[in-house]
């Protein structure tokens, strides 16, 4: 009994306790990562000219839009005119699923989905990441993530 009294009273006690302290808090920040349905919820685009609806589907997440600040062009509501398929052409912007087939990663990514442009009518490769002020970064690219282009949504509920 006595080894073990002298044991916590030895010159590395602190040590010890400090590198528990900093396990234990390793250990809670692991089990702070982002929960999957972080994102779900309506998000305010860069420019603030849009809310998109992000809802999950099974295991995958969608955005679609749900208010544009001008939504309509020429007194009639604004219609997905460039999409590369002209049957669709009519179909309005508001209710366009524009965010497809995102899946989480565990940590703070939502990958492998597309991106939707009905500015452009172009459908580009996507990732989303929770940044830690609970913001959404948004990057759309071609090929590789390097080529592409990255905004950042704020959520609004």
């Amino acid at each position: 009994m006595d080894h073990l009294i002298s044991r916590c009273s030895s010159p590395h006690e602190g040590k010890l306790t400090t590198l528990l302290t900093g396990l234990l808090l390793l250990s809670l920040t692991s089990f702070a990562q982002t929960t999957k349905t972080a994102i779900v919820g309506t998000w305010l685009n860069q420019e603030k000219a849009a809310k998109i609806e992000i809802y999950q589907q099974g295991e995958k997440f969608s955005g679609k839009i749900i208010w544009l600040k001008e939504p309509t062009e020429n007194g009639k509501p604004k219609t997905d005119n460039k999409n590369p398929d002209k049957a669709r052409h009519n179909d309005p912007i508001i209710g366009l699923v524009m965010l497809k087939d995102f899946a989480f990663d565990g940590k703070s990514t939502w990958e492998d989905g597309t991106l939707y442009d009905a500015r452009s009518g172009k459908t580009y490769s996507c990732y989303l990441k929770l940044q830690a002020d609970k913001t959404l970064k948004v990057r759309g690219y071609w090929g590789i993530s390097l080529l592409g282009q990255t905004n950042i949504w704020t959520k609004v509920n």
